[in-house]
């Protein structure tokens, strides 16, 4: 969504955003494939949720003014997964698509970790458990300006098990910063290995909910049912912060990377990597991404 007043919404049908997100993981393979050291299983689970809110007429954005303060701010607060969108920044104009062929050279501000300097990015992100506690502030001084802008964390599961992410949500909860969602990854893996297994979560909605917040869940990689959860608590101001608990497989898709206690370190071969996208443009979906 722009902020001109001629723009024009983004095709959001079902559709049109299953092509999207084929596209994306597409590229996201291609990003991989160029430098070895992204974290590919870790980037295949969120697709389908960046996918509804770029392209779902969900996130105020304007990529001629990166910083335009009628923006909804997101914080990409599991930096690992950054290949899943690097080729959504480029494709709706933070910078050229070009760009993308440059990750990891000395020439180009895309990397392994992403950075503040990276167009359409508002935190330096790599080091874990801080993207709730920003995205208060950040929410809380929105509040304070009456903007009705809001802001978006997106945690990993295994980011959970940090201290300070359930600081942040006490801060939310107690402040209630309805202006706030975090949407959280649960893939069920972290790079120690199964979560059951190092910091079993569950009941993660009772926890939230206890805090004071409004929680729903999802299945992450049903692309109409994600598109529809994100669309329903949206707009959704109630005195509570928001959570949305996208359940997704990591390394979804790549039968080698599936219940693997490694798999958030894993790298694929670049013969591999030609394998996958050979099979994914096969399964081009049919019309206009």
């Amino acid at each position: 969504m722009y902020k001109k007043e001629d723009w024009q919404p983004m095709d959001a049908t079902l559709k049109a955003l299953s092509a999207k997100a084929h596209w994306v993981r597409k590229e996201m393979f291609r990003l991989h494939q160029r430098e070895p050291e992204t974290r590919i299983a870790s980037s295949l689970s969120p697709i389908e949720m960046l996918t509804a809110l770029y392209y779902g007429d969900l996130l105020k954005f304007d990529p001629k003014d990166p910083h335009w303060p009628g923006r909804d701010r997101l914080i990409l607060s599991k930096g690992h997964g950054v290949i899943s969108i690097y080729p959504i920044l480029a494709d709706v104009g933070f910078f050229p698509v070009s760009e993308l062929e440059k990750i990891g050279g000395t020439d180009t501000f895309l990397s392994a970790i992403p950075d503040a300097i990276i167009p359409g990015f508002e935190t330096t992100n790599g080091s874990l458990g801080h993207g709730v506690g920003v995205g208060c502030g950040m929410a809380l001084a929105l509040r304070a300006q009456k903007s009705e802008s809001q802001v978006i964390v997106i945690n990993g599961d295994g980011e959970m098990n940090e201290g300070s992410v359930w600081e942040g949500i006490m801060f939310a909860g107690h402040h209630g910063l309805d202006n706030l969602m975090l949407i959280i990854d649960d893939n069920k893996y972290s790079m120690l290995g199964a979560q059951k297994r190092v910091m079993g979560l569950d009941p993660m909605a009772k926890k939230l909910e206890a805090f004071g917040w409004n929680v729903v869940e999802m299945d992450g990689h049903d692309m109409a049912a994600t598109h529809q959860s994100l669309k329903q608590i949206w707009n959704v101001r109630d005195g509570r912060p928001r959570a949305v608990i996208s359940h997704t497989v990591k390394g979804v898709g790549v039968p080698e990377l599936l219940d693997n206690d490694l798999c958030h370190v894993s790298t694929l071969k670049s013969e591999r990597v030609a394998e996958i996208l050979a099979d994914l443009e096969a399964q081009e979906p049919k019309g206009d991404a």
